[in-house]
């Protein structure tokens, strides 16, 4: 008996070492610099929360106070008085109450983001997306999160090698030439398929000003797949800015100070809620982004009915006037080695002759011109590397304004 009490505590010697040691190494891990790193940064981008709403895609939105948002860690922004409201907003041509060809307005369904299923934010706070250790994690490094690694597509460039350089490739409709003080654009909404974890594919509108080298200014939205940013392959809401050519400023959504939110309803970074079928039921997101003649700052709304918030107009060089070009479309990158093409799929992964309900289109295409108002845009370009890859096609109607059917399927027996 002696032998046996002896046995049992030798073991529990041996778990409480294998705890000891255990805890040891969480602590070490803790105290190691890449940890602190991470920790600060993550105390850094979720702010206190009045109230945290778990989504079913399982993401946690944090409802923060409108006051205690990312955007007031900028220096600049320490005193800055919120604006609750533009001081203008554009005159539209064409509304959202516009039917869409064939589709029996199936397209002008109302949106909803995921976790909204489980509860809404109060008044007086704004929506974020709560960033886990993961994310972090999958980041190249703590600094990059949340940043984009590349340029706007530039379809004046005589280079096509260029313009894909890092691997992306693009399939858009432009305009230049002009002084522009936004753009409005429905954007039918898929959830392409992504090869790799490092690919993602979006499509989205650019405000841009400045030149393609290291002063680029751009103001995006959109939606967008990433599985390196969110950690799986939901559609998601996304804005984008930066003043020097995605080089040291800007960031996506609020994962930096920049973008100030005043909407409680709706959360950057969080999926969109229902997706389009093929050969089925259609969805859209209306975006537009707009320049107050008044304050100068660059507003976002989405849909008919959600003013979002604002950029200040101090965070660029550029856009602080006017933007010099307007683009719309679909982005992938392509991370395949040795000139083979991935099969990340743009907008539903179909060519844009397909049409209605199997090709992904933008529809209602507007510029807002210096008297503030939307207007058709004109001298309409588009763009593509690799047709045979993703394609691009234009067109003009009574019901839909200025429209393009975009994407493709990436890699196929032309593109392979």
């Amino acid at each position: 008996m002696a032998r046996a009490r002896g046995g049992a505590a030798w073991w529990v010697l041996a778990a409480a070492w294998v705890l000891w040691a255990a805890a040891a190494a969480a602590e070490a891990e803790a105290r190691s610099p890449s940890a602190r790193r991470v920790h600060r940064h993550l105390k850094r981008l979720n702010k206190p929360a009045v109230k945290s709403i778990e989504s079913p895609d399982g993401d946690i939105i944090d409802c923060v106070h409108i006051s205690h948002q990312p955007a007031f860690d900028h220096p600049l922004l320490k005193n800055h008085t919120i604006q609750f409201r533009p001081a203008y907003h554009p005159e539209g041509l064409y509304d959202d109450t516009k039917s869409s060809i064939g589709s029996n307005n199936a397209g002008e369904r109302p949106m909803l983001q995921m976790w909204h299923r489980n509860g809404r934010c109060p008044e007086g706070t704004v929506p974020i997306r709560r960033t886990k250790k993961d994310d972090l994690l999958r980041a190249s490094s703590v600094r990059r999160y949340g940043r984009k690694r590349h340029t706007a597509p530039n379809p004046l460039s005589v280079d096509p090698n260029m313009l894909s350089e890092g691997g992306h490739q693009h399939a858009i409709a432009y305009v230049q030439g002009d002084k522009y003080y936004g753009a409005k654009a429905t954007i039918n909404v898929w959830e392409p398929k992504i090869q790799q974890a490092n690919e993602f594919s979006l499509s989205q509108l650019w405000i841009l000003g400045g030149s393609f080298g290291e002063d680029l200014n751009s103001i995006e939205a959109g939606w967008q797949v990433s599985p390196d940013l969110y950690g799986d392959n939901n559609t998601r809401l996304f804005t984008y800015w930066t003043s020097d050519a995605y080089q040291a400023t800007g960031c996506y959504n609020m994962l930096c100070s920049g973008f100030i939110q005043i909407n409680s309803e709706v959360a950057m970074g969080a999926s969109i809620f229902p997706i389009s079928n093929y050969a089925g039921s259609q969805y859209d997101i209306s975006i537009l982004i707009w320049k107050d003649p008044k304050e100068g700052n660059w507003w976002m709304q989405f849909g008919k009915e959600y003013v979002l918030g604002y950029w200040p107009s101090f965070l660029f060089s550029y856009l602080a006037d006017s933007a010099s070009m307007i683009e719309w479309g679909g982005e992938v990158v392509n991370s395949e080695p040795d000139g083979t093409h991935t099969s990340t799929q743009m907008g539903s992964g179909h060519f844009p002759e397909e049409g209605f309900s199997k090709a992904s289109y933008f529809k209602n295409v507007q510029v807002v011109d210096s008297s503030n108002q939307l207007s058709a845009p004109k001298g309409v370009g588009t763009f593509t590397e690799q047709s045979n890859c993703y394609d691009v096609q234009n067109g003009n109607n009574g019901d839909w304004g200025t429209y393009f059917y975009y994407g493709g399927p990436g890699k196929n027996s032309n593109c392979p």
